[in-house]
């Protein structure tokens, strides 16, 4: 089965974009917050809500995102609904409480994930599958790339929703003038988020000339990159794109990625290699994790689509 449809008047990929992602409120659903610690010194924290099930749903947000983004807790109530417990991660300094390492997060950070996931399964979980969102998306599928037959036996699938699965291809299609507003979001948000860690760790991290960086090229080659022991922002994209490790996947996947998400290039709507665990759609409609079918407070396509794959991994 294939996505739904939204109807005409939801057909453009910024409206699918931004509506959601400033109008959608959910309701009905709370969390309760668990810190742990991680290998490296620093913590991470979890949101949970359990439906008392005995499989769960590990989310991973998009860039910029945490736990109580919408499309977060849409997925979280949706999966809820058929007793799946949930656990929504919130990557390092992503919680509201800046971390305690100079690093941060980045896409290839799948040892939080896998940190993450092997608490889990301390706490007794047998079933788990991992929902990822945009970044969240990539990061799910570069960790079970990676893995591959050496996959955590509990872990049993995945699905993720506009996934930058080339991430120079995704960067460069941010740059282009039609996304200066999306591009622009970002870098305020992460430069605030190197303010603080200047406080914290005086000259060994500085914003000196920040207003001249307009794109990821040059915000990954002065902080991500260095900071987390890549070469550039050529190597860092290399390096942490999932696109060549899908072949390598071993468990049920499915990867959803509109046509018209305007922070998707061509090589995020294929696959550089067949692989029957994976299945890719690529609707027509439902702009960057938007998929909305109707009012921001109604269905989403991708709520659907993900219990629905799911339910039939997890029976």
């Amino acid at each position: 089965m294939t996505m739904n449809s939204p109807p005409f008047w939801l057909r453009n990929p910024h409206i699918q974009t931004v509506l959601p992602s400033t109008l959608r409120k959910v309701v009905g659903l709370s969390y309760t917050r668990e810190r742990i610690e991680t290998p490296d010194g620093d913590f991470l924290d979890l949101d949970w809500s359990r439906a008392e099930g005995r499989s769960l749903a590990i989310l991973s947000h998009g860039l910029e995102g945490n736990s109580h983004r919408p499309y977060v807790k849409g997925m979280v109530k949706a999966l809820n609904g058929i007793g799946v417990d949930g656990c929504a991660w919130n990557y390092r300094a992503c919680s509201g409480e800046t971390n305690r390492l100079l690093r941060m997060y980045h896409n290839g950070s799948t040892g939080d994930l896998d940190t993450v996931i092997r608490h889990a399964i301390g706490l007794g979980y047998e079933r788990i599958v991992l929902v990822g969102f945009s970044m969240g998306g990539n990061l799910s599928l570069l960790y079970l790339g990676q893995q591959g037959e050496e996959l955590h036996l509990q872990v049993k699938g995945a699905v993720a929703f506009s996934a930058p699965l080339d991430l120079a291809d995704s960067a460069e299609r941010l740059a282009r003038p039609l996304n200066t507003v999306y591009m622009q979001r970002f870098l305020r948000k992460l430069h605030a988020k190197i303010r603080v860690k200047m406080e914290r760790f005086p000259g060994q991290i500085d914003d000196r000339g920040y207003q001249r960086i307009r794109d990821f090229k040059a915000f990954d080659d002065r902080y991500t990159a260095p900071i987390h022991g890549f070469a550039d922002a050529g190597d860092y994209w290399e390096k942490c794109s999932s696109r060549p490790w899908l072949s390598h996947i071993r468990v049920p996947t499915l990867i959803v990625n509109a046509a018209d998400d305007p922070f998707l290039g061509p090589k995020c709507l294929s696959m550089e290699e067949e692989n029957p665990c994976v299945s890719l759609e690529v609707p027509e409609w439902g702009g960057h994790i938007g998929f909305m079918l109707e009012r921001p407070n109604g269905r989403y396509a991708s709520e659907l689509r993900a219990v629905q794959f799911l339910r039939e991994i997890l029976s």
